[in-house]
């Protein structure tokens, strides 16, 4: 995770103290283990799929998101810090052993954090799933719906591109929705093994079906390491999953500094503050995301 926060340039943030302190993030995906770099800010657990009480991850994929978005490096010594070490973190289960779910689960989460989330200081709704089902892929359908119902409620909504490219019309669903922060990866010229396959420009891109550009603004997603499911372990991953977290530990700093900022404030402020890399809009959306531009 260095080289991504090198890549995004945190320095700037971090010598303004920003830390993410007083923002809470939900998570929505294979649970959490409580990982040495998350310390005592896991400050909430909703296991959709079993009801369990206390807090899992089965998979690893969601401890993973969880170090990128909030990890403090403890474990390593600060080396692989995450880019908000002092957000607070409020992890959902929604997906399997396998990292598979369905819609219905997803939707259960947003629920419960569209209920529950105020309580719990959530601004940042982290959604690295995707789906790439040809009947799902209507702004009219049900995952669409929910994270819109997430962002007309005040949440700020960042949601992965999905690992279907390069063809066009490839961002997965709920990415396809125009109102959520759509995150592509910036660094996928890089050939990595995603899920068991070698992949190369892996990273979805638009337009949707509606023609709406997407996605939104793109991170480093290829070899990111962050924290395993072991109380000191960490692992490599890659995909716009990775990419995704970068985005909303960004903005947890943001807020820190600017706490009235609306999610429209926070997606326009991305907009203007991206690098642009030169190339095609369906690709890397606004552009690279750049902390030090986005805060200051």
């Amino acid at each position: 995770m260095n080289r991504a926060r090198e890549e995004i340039c945190c320095d700037g943030a971090y010598r303004l103290g920003l830390t993410g302190k007083g923002v809470g993030v939900a998570i929505l995906d294979t649970g959490v283990y409580l990982h040495r770099d998350l310390g005592d800010r896991v400050s909430g657990f909703f296991d959709v799929l079993r009801r369990r009480s206390a807090a899992y991850d089965d998979n690893g994929h969601g401890t993973h998101i969880a170090g990128i978005i909030g990890g403090s490096g403890a474990a390593a010594g600060g080396y692989y810090q995450g880019v908000a070490p002092g957000c607070s973190l409020i992890c959902l289960k929604v997906l399997d052993q396998k990292g598979n779910g369905f819609a219905s689960d997803v939707l259960s989460g947003l629920g419960w954090i569209c209920r529950h989330g105020r309580e719990y200081g959530v601004r940042i709704i982290n959604i690295s799933v995707g789906s790439f089902n040809r009947r799902g892929m209507s702004e009219d359908s049900a995952l669409v719906r929910g994270v819109d119902a997430a962002w007309d409620a005040g949440f700020v909504v960042v949601v992965a591109a999905g690992n279907n490219g390069p063809a066009s019309r490839t961002i997965t669903t709920p990415g396809i929705s125009r109102k959520v922060i759509t995150v592509g990866c910036s660094d996928d010229d890089r050939e990595v093994e995603v899920a068991g396959s070698r992949l190369l420009h892996y990273s979805g891109r638009g337009p949707t079906g509606a023609c709406i550009c997407k996605p939104d603004i793109v991170a480093p997603g290829s070899r990111i390491v962050s924290c395993a499911p072991s109380r000191d372990g960490y692992r490599v991953k890659s995909g716009t999953s990775m990419s995704t977290p970068l985005v909303s530990g960004a903005i947890a700093l943001l807020l820190e500094r600017y706490p009235q900022m609306t999610n429209r404030d926070v997606k326009l402020r991305l907009r203007e503050r991206a690098v642009d890399l030169g190339l095609p809009r369906n690709q890397q959306g606004w552009g690279l995301l750049n902390v030090e531009r986005l805060v200051e």
